[in-house]
């Protein structure tokens, strides 16, 4: 990490400062892979001491700002630190072009030399102790030649800056120096440029800064007062460190909710499976939204245990809130549960929006948790603030990738750099959604415009009537663009599935939130599979349905090598009607939501039966179905419960796993001009 500062008295005694600390700490370095765990004994532990100082003595010090650009090395230990004292991590060169990032230093007077080389095409003889400026094209031709870091993010060399406008007072002359081999490999030698002696060269008072920092006075002590000079003997007791603090899981022990209010309902055990819990409040007695979340986490922590797994387990979660103004005082309770010391292979993804669950009498939280019972999962978390996407600080992940498939968080049109909602309406926060979005896939060599099976968008219902007829347009145009990119020719075009929901709020008062799921192949000569017979089910007599031509419309599919099944049935009032004339009235009752149910469960069994898929591949199964209905949640969970009660009595000798998700919603359907269906049904089902 390069740390800008000003040569001064002060610069110096930082400077013993941290010579002291090398030499005091046989810090060493620790957790080389993806996710930085355990900093005990890390070299990053010099980091955390100097800044729990700084931090003590400037208590208005609230961020730290590192050049990490494609290093994760680096950017988990500053993300580590900041962590654990509440500093906000700044990486603003994060993601960017190194080519462009390499000509902006060398254009804005940045003076560095190299100081180590360890690459194939680099020569301790001919390269140290060059200026970057006159290595400019060499390193351009070795990435072209050997896919070199042109910046050094792999380590393939490291600088020394002597002079840059930041320097004020004066620059660093080398005197004397030696070079140390410390391989003499014929491929790629490793040299040092070890500095002997030096002195600095003072500028003169008029010296100017350059345009940048003349205009702003970065850093000019007596106009802003931006350099501060730390003593004391904060390094006198480096091994006594700030430990992780220990959730007591006495403070987890289920508290005395009633029975009859605590719902939960979970899948069949296999590689993932889902478990759902939300609290039935038809008094309307719910004692708040704190309380009731803490419920709901506890249950589902219990049910984790019972089944050999826990938090580190989870992959993805979906967080519903009552009333979207808790959403703080629920973060706040969540990652009282969730901690990345309980998640050493990554934290969940998550997705949170508010739903009208009191109008279905339930409480204030419902949670659905996907989990894997291995820990094979790969989980992207960017705490940094930068230009790339926006960050996640906390326990909750951009991405999590299990087994092919690529869960995303929510996205909203966040500005990355300032993390605020962009202005101009759903159509511009929908095309930000989605940049962001594209901007994590990348992490994983995919892109959202040709890699999705389904995108689910979640629309507030304050969004005018006009801003949803642009934001359809609006979404097929900038995934057209997307796809027109070099990034994405290389992926295998998917027929993406749209389904959108309207929903009463969103965080930060967005008024759209993009949830898409990817296919990320492994292995790009993988053969799509053999269609296998899959076991028959058999609908029962009495429900009477046949195959029509009409069936087809109710439908999207997408299939991917024969692996996964992703549909959505969209049943709308129209459709309704050609089940049964009983349906031609405008008001749904239950009785007809009956009919309606077993007509989706007889269409889902044609689309599995139609695509070589089973009942027991299905992963997850959500029924949208719209509070306009005045149906209460368990009122609809009886029917469906029925309704699959008579599908396993009729297939005896089939195993039909009787678990599905009911989510109240103010509305849904395949576009955002037609979120209206009587009930919406989303299935996802994937070959172990």
């Amino acid at each position: 990490m390069i740390l800008w500062m000003s040569l001064t008295v002060t610069c110096i005694k930082l400077l013993d400062i941290k010579l002291l600390l090398a030499t005091q700490n046989a810090w060493e370095s620790h957790c080389l892979e993806g996710e930085f765990k355990d900093p005990q004994g890390d070299e990053v532990e010099d980091m955390y001491i100097l800044l729990n100082e700084v931090k003590r003595q400037l208590p208005s010090v609230s961020a730290v700002s590192s050049g990490a650009i494609a290093s994760d090395y680096q950017r988990l230990r500053v993300e580590s630190v900041c962590s654990r004292l509440g500093l906000v991590s700044l990486a603003y060169l994060w993601k960017q072009d190194q080519s462009l990032l390499l000509h902006e230093m060398i254009n804005n007077g940045i003076l560095a030399i190299t100081v180590k080389v360890a690459a194939m095409g680099l020569d301790p003889v001919k390269h140290l102790g060059k200026e970057l400026t006159s290595l400019d094209s060499d390193l351009h031709k070795l990435n072209r030649l050997y896919g070199i870091n042109v910046c050094g993010e792999g380590g393939e060399y490291e600088t020394l800056t002597l002079d840059c406008p930041l320097f004020k007072n004066a620059r660093i002359v080398l005197d004397e120096f030696k070079v140390v081999m410390h391989s003499s490999d014929s491929i790629a030698p490793v040299g040092i440029l070890h500095p002997v002696s030096f002195h600095l060269q003072y500028k003169a008072k008029t010296s100017s800064l350059g345009s940048i920092c003349d205009n702003k006075n970065l850093v000019d002590q007596e106009k802003g007062g931006l350099l501060f000079e730390i003593q004391g003997d904060c390094f006198q007791n480096c091994d006594i460190l700030q430990s992780v603090p220990d959730v007591s899981s006495d403070d987890h022990i289920l508290d005395d909710v009633p029975d009859d209010r605590l719902q939960i309902s979970c899948s069949r055990m296999q590689t993932t499976f889902l478990i759902c819990c939300w609290l039935q409040n038809s008094c309307g007695t719910s004692p708040g939204l704190q309380d009731d979340l803490k419920s709901v986490l506890r249950k589902i922590e219990s049910e984790l245990l019972a089944r050999g797994c826990g938090w580190k387990n989870v992959l993805y979660i979906h967080l519903y809130l009552a009333d979207m103004k808790g959403f703080g005082l629920a973060n706040e309770t969540y990652v009282s549960f969730i901690t990345q010391e309980k998640c050493p292979f990554g934290v969940p993804s998550r997705s949170t929006v508010e739903l009208p669950l009191q109008q279905v009498q339930l409480g204030n939280a419902y949670i659905e948790v996907l989990v894997a019972n291995d820990q094979t999962k790969r989980v992207l978390h960017v705490q940094s603030i930068s230009s790339w996407a926006p960050s996640c600080i906390g326990p909750y992940s951009q991405a999590t990738l299990h087994k092919e498939i690529l869960y995303m968080a929510g996205q909203l049109g966040l500005d990355p750099p300032t993390m605020t909602l962009c202005s101009g309406g759903a159509a511009h926060e929908l095309e930000q959604a989605l940049k962001n979005c594209e901007a994590v896939a990348e992490c994983f060599r995919s892109s959202v415009s040709t890699s999705s099976v389904i995108f689910v968008t979640y629309c507030s219902t304050r969004m005018q009537p006009e801003e949803r007829r642009r934001i359809e347009d609006k979404f097929h145009g900038v995934l057209e663009e997307m796809r027109h990119s070099d990034k994405a020719s290389l992926s295998k075009l998917l027929d993406s599935i749209f389904l959108y929901v309207n929903v009463p709020n969103l965080p930060k008062g967005a008024l759209v939130e993009v949830k898409p799921i990817l296919y990320v192949q492994e292995n790009l000569d993988t053969v799509e599979q053999t269609p296998h017979d899959s076991p028959r089910l058999y609908i029962p007599t009495d429900w009477g349905f046949q195959h029509e031509h009409w069936h087809n419309s109710c439908i999207q599919k997408c299939i991917v090598n024969g692996k996964v099944c992703v549909t959505v049935l969209s049943m709308t009032n129209e459709l309704a009607r050609n089940i049964s004339s009983c349906l031609l009235g405008n008001e749904i009752t239950e009785e007809h939501l009956e009919l309606v149910s077993k007509f989706c469960i007889y269409l889902l069994n044609e689309v599995l039966l139609d695509s070589a898929f089973c009942w027991e591949d299905i992963k997850n199964l959500r029924f949208y179905f719209p509070t306009s209905l005045n149906i209460t949640l368990e009122a609809a969970s009886i029917i469906f419960s029925r309704a699959f009660n008579e599908l396993a009595e009729s297939n005896p000798t089939v195993h039909v796993d009787r678990f599905f998700n009911l989510i109240p919603v103010i509305g849904a359907g395949r576009t955002p001009t037609s979120m209206d269906d009587i009930l919406t049904c989303e299935l996802f089902a994937k070959k172990c």
